[in-house]
């Protein structure tokens, strides 16, 4: 952690609220369609906390570590891909509520978080800033992304989608 500094936290703590706020939506859906979206949305932040929180593995395995004569490196690699792929699959299965949800979405928060990526990747690798600010500016910006993602989170409301119609047919 000392190597990512302090910046890193409020980050960390958004992504937990993004996290805890899809687990209610969860909990609130009945339909398998929207369970199945809130899930993705649940595993996706899941992973993005995990990669955020890249100094777990230095402190809690051993350097050495080998499974099935495997790296921890390869293990987290494998896992984390499992994951993306069965996100992949309840987004595709939850396609018309992703839909419904995303073309809610105003033009200008998408390119708003547009632009902030690409500022995170500037500053992630000193394109057109200093390596000295890079990084503050990388994390910054991944800071208000999230920021964004949980404002539109807490602003969302199921049940502004439920007068629509879901199909729960596979």
């Amino acid at each position: 952690m000392a190597s990512d500094g302090i910046i890193e936290i409020p980050g960390n703590l958004l992504l937990f609220a993004c996290l805890l706020r899809c687990a209610q939506y969860l909990w609130q859906s009945h339909l398998k369609q929207t369970r199945a979206f809130w899930l993705a949305a649940a595993l996706i932040f899941f992973t993005v906390i995990r990669r955020e929180l890249n100094y777990l593995p230095d402190l809690f395995v051993p350097s050495d570590f080998s499974f099935l004569s495997q790296s921890y490196d390869w293990w987290e690699d494998s896992i984390l891909t499992v994951i993306y792929l069965v996100a992949l699959g309840l987004l595709a299965y939850s396609r018309h509520y992703l839909y419904a949800v995303l073309k809610r979405v105003p033009v200008s928060l998408y390119l708003s978080v547009t632009a902030l990526a690409v500022i995170q990747y500037m500053g992630e690798n000193a394109i057109m800033f200093p390596h000295t600010i890079g990084g503050i500016v990388e994390e910054l910006a991944e800071t208000v992304i999230y920021t964004i993602a949980l404002v539109y989170l807490w602003r969302l409301h199921l049940s502004a989608y439920s007068g629509q119609s879901y199909s729960d047919q596979p």
